[in-house]
């Protein structure tokens, strides 16, 4: 007959079964935590960067590149069609205000010149010939009016004469007429002779006028050779550095082409190009940062050029410090324009991890582990992004690249 088991070996049975079952829990979790530790990625501290979301201002910027051009250049051109004749300086150097740079043939300017002078010297002799002729006639007229004027009078005094005898019976009537008509004849030659000097003199005058008038042309034109001779002698507008020259002696040049450009030295501003997909976030007046290498310069886009080439967008940036010692003419710099401001947001710095704005995943790290976690950011400017959601106050992400870890959730972090 079946005796029932002591209570004490029930117990020991009992305590070994539960025994087993925690050996093999105990088992199969070293197992999967090795089979884990074999199969999960990892990477030590050396070889990532990390950054820490921390709270801070941020903006957001669009990037471009830039040029540093002078804030004024000016370009000397040539007044005609010539050829240089000698050089007296050479692209590079500093230049004070009128130092003679090169000098231009000016043989025909001198040639027009002497041309001028001819003609004015005939109209100033037409002019002295007219005087002199008008004078003469005014003279001979003056002479044959007195004569006139004696004629006059004792025709008159004749007239009375008759006019007496007639009536004593003395003068027939035929007389007394003929020396009435007598005195009207003198006095309208009179007359006629007085007009003629006026109209001489007014003849003389529209003539004298006339020469003077193209004498007064004339010397306009022998002003406007002189000033092309002065060109011919090429001096720099302002104290500047000359950044280009027409320095070959001999070089045929046609009117209006290039000969010198000087810059103004110590005050610059900067032409950025940005792709013409953000035309519609600038503005004038957009604070900026140029930066080359460590310095970082602020300034204001001051002026939006409307033509659009190669796709890009060029406009001129305004510095805050135009001569600061960074600045060199044709400097490349980089140019970032802030078209939004946010203050006390949470930020993180910038790495090759973040793409852009939006929603997008990142590895945040929790003790050991570095946990894929979807992000939504916001505003950049190349150095900081705006975290909108999905990490915490000082928390820890991944900024490098982890494009080759894109197919796990989880990477292990060793110190």
């Amino acid at each position: 007959m079946d005796q029932p088991l002591p209570q004490h070996t029930l117990t020991r049975r009992r305590q070994r079964a539960i025994a087993s079952v925690i050996a093999a829990t105990a088992l199969l979790a070293a197992a999967a935590w090795g089979i884990n530790r074999a199969i999960s990625p990892s990477l030590s501290l050396s070889e990532i960067t990390v950054a820490e979301v921390r709270r801070g201002d941020i903006a957001n910027t669009i990037n471009a590149s830039g040029l540093v051009i002078p804030e004024h250049e000016e370009l000397v051109t040539s007044p005609i069609q010539t050829r240089v004749a000698k050089v007296h300086a050479r692209p590079g150097q500093q230049v004070a205000s009128g130092e003679l740079l090169l000098e231009l043939d000016d043989h025909t300017i001198r040639l027009a010149i002497d041309s001028l002078k001819e003609q004015l010297a005939q109209q100033q002799n037409k002019v002295l010939g007219l005087t002199l002729e008008m004078e003469q006639k005014r003279k001979q007229l003056v002479s044959s009016i007195e004569l006139l004027e004696l004629d006059l009078k004792s025709a008159r005094v004749k007239h009375g004469r008759y006019q007496n005898y007639r009536n004593s019976g003395a003068v027939s009537a035929d007389e007394l007429l003929t020396a009435e008509l007598n005195v009207q004849r003198f006095e309208i030659q009179l007359r006629q002779q007085k007009e003629l000097i006026e109209d001489g003199r007014r003849a003389t005058q529209s003539s004298v006028e006339g020469a003077k008038l193209q004498q007064a042309i004339l010397q306009k034109q022998l002003a406007q050779q002189q000033q092309l001779l002065a060109q011919a002698r090429v001096r720099a507008p302002f104290a500047g550095m000359l950044t280009w020259l027409q320095a070959e002696e001999g070089a045929s040049v046609a009117p209006g082409q290039t000969l010198a450009r000087v810059s103004e030295l110590n005050n610059y501003k900067v032409e950025a190009s940005v792709s013409d997909f953000n035309a519609r976030s600038l503005a004038p007046g957009q604070a900026v940062r140029v930066e080359q290498g460590s310095a970082v310069l602020a300034g204001t886009v001051h002026t939006i050029l409307p033509e659009i080439q190669n796709g890009s967008i060029k406009l001129l940036v305004k510095l805050d410090q135009p001569n600061h010692a960074m600045l060199r003419n044709k400097l490349r710099v980089d140019v970032n324009i802030v078209t939004e401001q946010k203050a006390g947001t949470l930020v993180a710095n910038a790495g090759p991890a973040f793409n852009g704005k939006g929603r997008q995943q990142v590895f945040v790290i929790d003790g050991g582990v570095a946990r894929k976690t979807m992000l939504e950011l916001g505003s950049g400017d190349g150095k900081a992004v705006e975290i909108r959601n999905g990490a915490r106050l000082g928390e820890r992400l991944i900024i490098s690249d982890t494009a080759r870890f894109k197919d796990v959730d989880t990477i292990r972090i060793s110190n």
